[in-house]
């Protein structure tokens, strides 16, 4: 009974480690539909979320009835929780890559992205794309200090999505006010897509140690040549 039991919290943590490698996967095939017009690879990424909203749906299925059945206390307690709360993060990160795939398919033939910023988006996008496959490492190996290094990562991102605002603020900007809506909304969409990532690796930080990641700092890299 009890091996189980604990087959099936292994199965949860495996749903959560394939919902992260989906929509990592999603976000940089939205990029690439944005950059590039491509139609069909947007229409792909939209049709494919609902593969990620499903197995959300089993996985809150199955930790309902975890709970139900066995009314786990202490760390069983915590990981089924826990569990349930990074499949709701990574349920909105698939939603915002199919948010890109839609504004792609938008705007198509032409891209909602002037090619000045081409080079930025495509940033946004691979950085989204390493944050979460980051955090699916993290849901396997429980390594704490990698998740708590994640939120120092991110700080790249928040640094990209300033870059945006400062094009956009720019006097010099002539594409318009709906080219300038439509970037406003992709930078937010990157800039969320990577807050869900963190907050994955935050919540994995809770699970391993019962305390909250903001109480805790990330081990120092070692110094090159020491």
């Amino acid at each position: 009974m009890r091996d189980a039991y604990h087959e099936e919290l292994d199965s949860i943590g495996e749903s959560l480690v394939e919902m992260a490698r989906l929509v990592g996967s999603a976000i940089g095939r939205a990029t690439t539909a944005m950059l590039d017009a491509d139609l069909k690879l947007a229409e792909s990424v939209i049709a494919a979320d609902q593969k990620v909203d499903d197995l959300q749906h089993d996985l809150e299925a199955r930790a309902i009835a975890l709970l139900a059945r066995q009314q786990p206390v202490a760390t069983d307690l915590r990981i089924v929780v826990t569990s349930l709360r990074m499949s709701a993060d990574l349920e909105r990160s698939g939603d915002l890559a199919q948010h890109v795939a839609k504004l792609a398919r938008l705007r198509f033939p032409d891209t909602a992205v002037p090619r000045d910023l081409h080079a930025t988006i495509l940033e946004m996008g691979q950085l989204a794309q390493r944050l979460m496959a980051k955090a699916a490492e993290v849901i396997i190996t429980k390594d704490v200090d990698l998740a708590l290094q994640l939120e120092q990562d991110d700080d790249e991102m928040d640094l990209l999505h300033r870059t945006l605002f400062q094009h956009l603020m720019d006097d010099r900007w002539k594409h318009g006010i709906e080219t300038a809506v439509d970037v406003t909304l992709l930078g937010r969409y990157y800039e969320r897509f990577a807050d869900h990532a963190v907050s994955v690796a935050k919540r994995v930080v809770y699970l391993v140690t019962g305390e909250h990641a903001d109480e805790l700092q990330p081990a120092e890299s070692p110094v090159e040549g020491a």
